[in-house]
């Protein structure tokens, strides 16, 4: 049981910039939600930075939030926060996968995005692993971002020193008509 397990956590990145996160919510499971949310205000909090939070309706519009606050906003990161628990149906699996889905997707387009949309097969798994003083998967989350975050500052600073650098500029028709110094 996951409840048992010890796991080996990452030290609390340190930041030279102040850093601040969008935590995106879906509080169809209210107190679960907020037990989510506290986690992550507090870890964010720790490593100094601030947030701001928004509601969504559910799980699925989470991703679609987060995609809208990258056009429009300036966050370092994301924290997608909600809890779906299994049901009779296989809307389970649809809202799991695609959220999920979506998520991924948006980090692989750069974005530094915690994911803590719990999925679990009953309200007790779910209050588990949101408790602040337990699992704090909320927390977690808000780690993810920011380790994430502080990663792409790292590297972002970096200057590659490779591909092709012009030296200066030069007109096109200069370079056919060989009349342009290298």
């Amino acid at each position: 049981m996951a409840g048992t397990e010890t796991h080996y956590t990452l030290a609390r990145p340190l930041f030279d910039k102040p850093v601040k996160l969008l935590i995106v919510v879906a509080p169809y499971y209210k107190d679960i939600a907020d037990n989510l949310v506290a986690g992550a205000k507090a870890e964010i909090e720790a490593a100094g930075g601030t947030w701001d939070l928004i509601e969504v309706p559910g799980a699925l519009e989470v991703p679609t939030a987060i995609a809208i606050s990258h056009r429009l906003s300036n966050f370092d990161g994301y924290v997608a926060l909600g809890c779906v628990i299994r049901g009779e149906t296989t809307h389970y699996d649809t809202v799991c996968n695609d959220s999920s889905r979506a998520i991924q997707l948006l980090g692989l387009q750069g974005l530094c995005i915690g994911n803590g949309i719990l999925t679990v097969e009953n309200r007790s798994q779910a209050e588990v692993r949101a408790d602040v003083q337990g699992q704090n998967k909320g927390g977690g989350a808000a780690a993810a971002a920011l380790h994430l975050i502080a990663l792409g500052r790292k590297w972002g600073d970096q200057d590659k020193d490779i591909g092709f650098k012009p030296q200066g500029s030069y007109r096109v028709a200069d370079i056919l008509d060989g009349s342009s110094q290298a």
